[in-house]
């Protein structure tokens, strides 16, 4: 039976001793039917939250809150742009464990409410980022759970064979989450500063007049731990007008290398808390429990059109609700590689090509150098030689328009491959001979440029000597 909220009060000055208690309402927020709760008014302004725990759980959940609370110590305080309970003390209401903080203001708003853009979503992003760049050190010292990545995934085995070992799990679900677990590319992150347990009744918000609603404070610490940052972004897949602003801001506010498989892995946490549900009933007894997971992994399984949770860039993230999910990223087709020499970082001149044209081509064109060689002695040195670009022009478009692939010989040089059937044979033999002579006259326009320029350097050189 709950308590009123004047026998709640009246324990507040148990848990600090001196307080003169002048008034007392009914909290109207944060009631889960797990807590009995209160406000109590104190003589100098203040306001105080008292909650009692209706069972052993509850009871848990206070002491471990308590816990994390006294972890944040004025430093950490200091690092967080917004505020967090303060632990006032501890007491007992008859048997139940009862704990004491101090009044949060603001407002919240329902996941399915958070609006997309500038405001609720961007300050939401911006505030997980904050708390997962905490120190470990705050959770070290306080003794807390401190679990790496290896840890998180053996933890998400467990709970994936527990959830399953109960019969009430569709097949389709198992083998998905399965999959995923097996996924070494999903479990590749560093590891934060995590409350857990984030939802988006969490956050606390005041409205800016320019800015919209912004975080000013957050509640929910009893998780507080170092584990996998997508834990804290699961609670998204209910917020599906939001949860694109709000990874985007998490993402541009952090400061840690950005991690790929984060929406991922955040969407099998949201999904496994279903998991998690039925085996607490189970584990507890309590067939109503069971019966609601059941039904609920029902329809998560019915809305599901993809059985894998994979590592993809192109991933959207953000589900309407761990019940109407989200299409799956769709298929990737693999580009095909395109060999072609799409650079201009090379000089005609450097490629042969190789013809069945016969040893009669070669020997002639090596006439041909010989005669440009002869020519070009006697050519005025300061005379700038013409460069026919005509011919590596006609290359290029060859090799736009023509049916011809490049391929390697045994002596790895480029070699021209023929596709069609033998009365093109003659035409093609053609375009390679003509191609020869082109290319031919390219390199002797080449080598008589280098030419001149080391006589002229020479004669330079003796005149300044002289």
């Amino acid at each position: 039976m709950a308590r009123s909220p004047f026998t709640l009060v009246a324990a507040v000055t148990a848990a600090l001793p001196g307080a003169e208690v002048v008034g007392a309402r009914a909290l109207t927020s944060d009631g889960d039917g797990r807590f009995d709760s209160a406000v109590a008014t104190l003589a100098d302004g203040r306001e105080l939250v008292i909650r009692v725990a209706e069972d052993d759980a509850a009871a848990l959940e206070l002491a471990e809150e308590a816990l994390a609370l006294r972890a944040l110590t004025a430093g950490a305080r200091e690092m967080l742009p917004f505020r967090a309970p303060t632990h006032v003390g501890e007491t007992r209401v008859g048997e139940a464990r009862a704990q004491v903080t101090d009044l949060m203001p603001g407002f919240q708003i329902d996941a399915p409410l958070i609006p997309a853009g500038p405001g609720a979503a961007v300050s939401i992003g911006e505030t997980i980022a904050a708390v997962h760049a905490l120190p470990e050190s705050v959770v070290r010292a306080a003794g807390l759970a401190m679990h790496d990545a290896t840890t998180v995934r053996t933890e998400v085995q467990q709970m994936i064979d527990r959830a399953a070992a109960t019969g009430r799990v569709p097949g389709r679900l198992t083998t998905r989450w399965r999959d995923a677990a097996a996924d070494d590319d999903l479990w590749r992150f560093e590891t934060t500063v995590v409350l857990g347990g984030m939802q988006a009744q969490s956050f606390l918000f005041e409205d800016d007049p320019d800015a919209g609603p912004r975080v000013i404070g957050v509640l929910g610490w009893r998780g507080l731990a170092v584990g996998d940052p997508a834990e804290d972004l699961g609670w998204l897949s209910g917020a599906p007008e939001a949860s694109a602003d709000v990874h985007d801001a998490y993402t541009a506010a952090s400061t840690r290398a950005i991690d790929d498989a984060l929406r991922v892995r955040a969407r099998l946490h949201a999904e496994l808390g279903f998991a998690r549900w039925l085996v607490h009933g189970a584990e507890l007894r309590r067939p109503e429990i069971v019966e609601d997971a059941a039904a609920l992994l029902e329809s998560l399984s019915d809305g599901l059109r993809n059985d894998d949770l994979r590592v993809v860039a192109t991933y959207t993230g953000g589900v309407d609700s761990a019940l109407d999910v989200l299409d799956q990223v769709p298929e990737t087709v693999a580009a095909s590689v395109d060999t072609s020499m799409q650079t201009d970082a090379y000089r005609p001149e450097d490629l042969v090509w190789h013809t069945d044209a016969g040893d009669e081509d070669a020997d002639a064109a090596e006439d041909e150098n010989a005669a440009a060689e002869d020519s070009s002695a006697d050519r005025p040195s300061w005379e700038e030689p013409t460069q026919d670009l005509t011919g590596a022009a006609r290359l290029a478009e060859a090799d736009i328009d023509s049916p011809e692939t490049t391929a390697s010989d045994a002596a790895g040089e480029p070699t021209a491959v023929r596709h069609g059937d033998g009365e093109h044979a003659d035409a093609d033999q053609g375009k390679t001979e003509h191609s020869d002579e082109s290319e031919h006259s390219d390199m002797d326009s080449a080598e008589e440029a280098q030419r001149a320029a080391r006589a002229a350097l020479q004669r330079w050189t003796n005149s300044g000597s002289e």
